[in-house]
């Protein structure tokens, strides 16, 4: 029999009853016999996530405020979670010990504690044994995790164990205090616990049947998405079209261990499968998918002969890097070149990175272009499908939508494309119903014929 790992997010488990959906999803299957839980999140649109009720109390009690009344809020909050699934715990003794430590321990001990809570109380509701991500987690003083000595760690500690919940989002430095990932770490924690206990594949429960070819703000009615590789989704993430972590991916892709986002409220959704990049068949899609980010900037240089300077690039990259700003892309002709950079890298930088570059590389021209968004149109099935490229640019032309830039990657898996931030939404929709809707129509009625 092989094992599941499987992470449940704030949304999934915000109050009793999304809990016992949860609970109903793992006793479904029998292979599914570690479990990540986020701390309770919100219930409704006006109500607040438990990990912000306790930073607002770390907040008053650092600096020796009142924290009283917030603090009976979150206590508030698990009581009723208890009387509800009608578990027999108690959390007198550990909410005591938070708000004792609270003003001392940190902020990242403070947000921990929603995860820590929940883990005991969805334990008890299972019937699993409970075990402190404290005690498996482990992050350098630094506040890096340490992913070898991590999954040592669990390895060792569940050796034996055949069910248990493990919190998500946070763990322990090696001198001993509590830190934490990035909001959303628990995804990160779900990726090592699959890694350490070499499971079958990881699930990532959460409140959509996993990801969408586009934003579906944007995108009216997006088609989901089966399956996706790793590669792809990094490429999607990137823009940030991703409903995990970033570091989630690394310890299962080395791995090779899938997972499948799946939705909470409707367990019978398929999700979308994230696979192995040499395990992957060819989808019938050309493209996975299309996301865009704004808040970029465009250093344009021109230089007559530039082709035959040598070093000329290099040069230019070590102006750029010698300030701490690190570039996104770099497209170039013969006489020209672009460097795309982060917006908010160059605060206070512009006026002394313009005159470097005059310094190093005597440019004929050079300026900073700024509002500029990248949009990526990511699929496998590119490498197989003439004319996407043009299909692509013929959709943005036809909208009269101006391109600043055109980059492609080497393994042709995505086209990045640099327009106007006020054309972004456009360019995607263009795209989405030029390259993505049409052929899956064309697709659809060729298969019926």
């Amino acid at each position: 029999m092989g094992v599941k790992v499987v992470k449940f997010g704030g949304s999934s488990l915000a109050d009793a009853g999304q809990i016992k959906k949860a609970a109903a999803i793992i006793k479904a299957d029998p292979e599914r016999r570690f479990m990540v839980p986020s701390a309770p999140g919100k219930r409704f649109d006006a109500d607040i996530k438990v990990t912000d009720m306790l930073y607002a109390c770390y907040e008053k009690a650092s600096l020796g405020e009142d924290f009283t009344a917030d603090f009976q809020m979150i206590k508030d909050r698990y009581n009723g979670i208890i009387a509800d699934l009608g578990v027999d715990v108690s959390l007198e003794a550990q909410f005591e010990q938070i708000r004792q430590n609270l003003a001392t321990a940190g902020r990242e001990y403070a947000a921990s504690r929603g995860e820590f809570l929940n883990g005991i109380i969805i334990a008890a509701y299972l019937g699993f044994e409970f075990v402190d991500a404290a005690d498996v987690i482990v992050f350098n003083d630094e506040g890096m995790m340490m992913r070898h000595e991590t999954v040592a760690k669990l390895r060792e500690r569940l050796e034996g164990v055949e069910c248990a919940v493990i919190p998500g989002f946070y763990g322990r430095s090696v001198s001993g205090v509590v830190r934490t990932f990035s909001r959303g770490g628990s995804d990160v924690t779900g990726s090592l616990l699959a890694r350490a206990v070499r499971a079958s594949v990881y699930e990532n429960w959460t409140d959509v049947s996993g990801m969408l070819v586009a934003d579906p703000r944007i995108v009216d009615q997006p088609l989901e998405i089966p399956v996706i590789t790793y590669k792809e989704l990094r490429e999607l993430a990137y823009m940030g079209a991703s409903v995990l972590h970033e570091d989630a991916i690394f310890p299962v892709r080395t791995a090779g261990i899938p997972i499948n986002i799946r939705n909470t409220n409707r367990p019978e959704d398929a999700g979308t499968m994230i696979i192995p990049d040499d395990s992957a068949e060819e989808s019938q899609r050309t493209i996975t998918g299309i996301a865009g980010k704004k808040g970029f900037s465009a250093i344009n240089i021109e230089k007559s002969m530039m082709n035959s300077e040598i070093g000329f690039c290099r040069d230019v990259l070590n102006v750029i890097a010698d300030l701490g700003i690190s570039f996104e892309h770099m497209p170039s002709g013969i006489d020209t070149m672009s460097v795309i950079v982060d917006t908010d890298s160059l605060k206070g930088k512009e006026d002394q990175l313009l005159e470097a570059l005059r310094k190093t590389v005597n440019p004929d021209h050079v300026e900073i272009e700024h509002e500029v968004a990248l949009l990526a149109v990511v699929g496998k099935g590119m490498r197989r499908t003439h004319g996407t490229a043009a299909r692509i640019f013929a959709a943005l032309a036809h909208a009269r939508i101006n391109v600043k830039m055109i980059d492609q990657g080497s393994s042709e898996l995505n086209v990045i494309v640099g327009v106007n931030e006020h054309d972004l939404h456009q360019a995607i929709r263009c795209i989405y119903d030029v390259a993505v809707r049409r052929t899956y129509d064309v697709f659809i009625t060729s298969s019926l014929v």
